[in-house]
C-alpha cells in the first residue's frame, strides 16, 4: 500500500491495516501535494508540503489550509447531556447557547489535567466534543463513566467525520467564494450548519493559529472534495496546505498549549494559565482546583542570545547550578525573528521581566519571561 492510494477500508472508515497508522480520508491528495508525512496520536498526517516557515508565514499575511481529521468528534445527546457534561468538565456547556462553541477541560479528581478540548452545543440537547486525537479514547471512556446516570449518551463520530480548517487574514473571504453563509454573522467561537462547495458542513469560526479561521466538519467521504474547493478558491488569494510543523510554530507563537507539552495529568488548569475556563460548580476535579495551590506556572520565554530552546530542556536562575523548571515548547518565531518557548517555573519567579536561564546543549542562554502571547494579530 503505497502513499498514491488509500486502501477502500482506510479511505471509508479510517481505519488502519494492521500494524500501522489510520489515515484521513485526504491523505491521497496530501501526497499528491507532496505532503512529508509523520506519525501523530496514531494518523499519519502530513508535517509539511515545502518549506514549514512558507506556511507559517502564508497563515499570517494570507491563508493556509489545514487538516485536522485525526481529532476527535464525540456527540453527546439527551436529556440530561448538558447536566452530565457539567459534571464531567470543568466548565458549564449547559450555559452556552444554541450554536456556541466553548474550551473546557477534562480533569482527574485530583485536577490534573486529562485532556483540553472544544465543546459546541448544536441544539438544546445535543453537543459535540472534540478532543485531541491521541486522547480521544481515553476521553470517551471517561466521558461515558461520567455520563452514567445522566439521560445522556455519547457517539463516536471520529471516523465518520473529515475535519478541514482555513486559517488566516483572508480566511473569510476565501470561504465566501464557496458558501452563502453569511461569515460577517457569525461570531468568534460560533458554528451554524451551510452548504460549502456543495457539501454539507458544519462551520465553526474557531483555531489554533492565533489568526481568524474557520473549522469546517464533514461527512468523511466529502473531505477531499471540500479540500480541493477551497485550495482552488484560495490559488489567487495567496492560501497554501500547511501541516502540523506551521500548525505547532503558529499555536506557540500565539501561547496557545498543546497536550502532552503545557498538559499532562501533573498540572492543573490554574498552574497552565487555564484558571479562568473553571467554573465555580459540582464537577470532577472541582473541589481539588478550588482547594489546591499552585506548585508551578506557565510562562513564556524569549531567548536574549544565541539558541533555541526545546522541550525538556532546563530552565534555571541566572548564575545558579540547580534547575528550577523545565521548557514545554521551543522554536525561533518566523513572525517575531526571536526565539521563543513555554515552561514551568515556581510562581514566585514568574513575573514578566525575570531574567533566567535556558540551558542549550549544555551552554546557558540568557531567557526573559514575558506575557503571553508571544503574537496577537493585528486588531486584538
Amino acid at each position: 500500500m503505497g502513499h498514491e492510494q488509500a486502501t477502500d477500508r482506510q479511505r471509508t472508515t479510517g481505519q488502519p491495516e494492521p500494524g500501522s497508522a489510520r489515515r484521513t480520508a485526504l491523505y491521497a491528495a496530501h501526497a499528491e501535494l507532496g505532503a512529508r508525512f509523520t506519525e501523530f496520536g496514531g494518523w499519519q498526517m502530513p508535517v509539511r508540503y515545502g518549506s514549514i516557515i512558507d506556511e507559517h508565514r502564508a497563515v499570517r499575511s494570507a491563508a493556509g489550509l489545514f487538516d485536522l481529521s485525526h481529532m476527535g468528534e464525540l456527540h453527546v445527546t439527551g436529556p440530561g447531556a448538558a447536566d452530565g457534561l457539567g459534571f464531567a468538565l470543568v466548565t458549564e456547556p449547559g450555559r452556552l447557547a444554541i450554536g456556541r462553541a466553548g474550551y473546557s477541560l477534562l480533569c482527574a479528581p485530583d485536577g490534573g489535567v486529562i485532556d483540553d478540548l472544544i465543546v459546541y452545543r448544536l441544539d438544546e440537547e445535543a453537543f459535540l466534543v472534540v478532543p485531541n486525537a491521541a486522547n480521544r479514547p481515553i476521553v470517551a471512556d471517561e466521558l461515558r463513566t461520567r455520563l452514567a446516570g445522566y439521560e445522556a449518551e455519547l457517539d463516536d463520530r471520529t471516523l465518520q467525520t473529515s475535519l478541514v480548517a482555513i486559517q488566516g487574514p483572508r480566511a473569510a473571504a476565501i470561504l465566501e467564494e464557496r458558501t452563502a453563509l453569511d461569515l460577517s454573522d457569525l461570531r468568534r467561537y460560533a458554528a451554524a450548519p451551510a452548504m460549502v462547495a456543495d457539501v454539507d458542513a458544519l462551520v465553526a469560526r474557531t483555531g489554533y493559529t492565533g489568526e481568524d479561521g474557520f473549522e469546517l466538519f464533514v461527512a468523511w467521504d466529502d473531505g477531499p472534495e471540500l479540500w480541493r474547493a477551497l485550495l482552488e478558491a484560495g490559488s489567487r488569494a495567496g492560501l497554501v496546505p500547511c501541516g502540523l510543523g506551521a500548525r505547532d510554530t503558529l499555536r506557540l507563537e500565539a501561547g496557545m498549549p498543546l497536550y502532552g507539552h503545557e498538559l499532562d495529568r501533573q498540572t492543573t488548569p490554574i498552574e497552565a494559565g487555564l484558571g479562568w475556563a473553571v467554573r465555580d460548580h459540582e464537577c470532577v476535579g472541582c473541589q481539588a482546583l478550588a482547594e489546591s495551590e499552585p506548585r508551578k506556572r506557565l510562562v513564556g520565554l524569549v531567548l536574549r542570545a544565541r539558541g533555541i530552546a526545546r522541550q525538556g530542556y532546563p530552565i534555571r536562575r541566572d548564575g545558579e547550578r540547580a534547575a528550577i523548571g523545565v521548557v514545554t515548547s521551543g522554536s525561533q518565531s518566523p513572525t517575531l525573528g526571536q526565539a521563543i518557548a513555554m515552561g514551568y517555573i515556581p510562581p514566585e519567579d514568574a513575573a514578566a521581566g525575570t531574567m533566567l536561564e535556558v540551558v542549550v546543549r549544555g551552554a546557558a542562554v540568557p531567557a526573559e519571561v514575558v506575557p503571553l502571547p508571544f503574537y496577537r494579530r493585528p486588531g486584538r
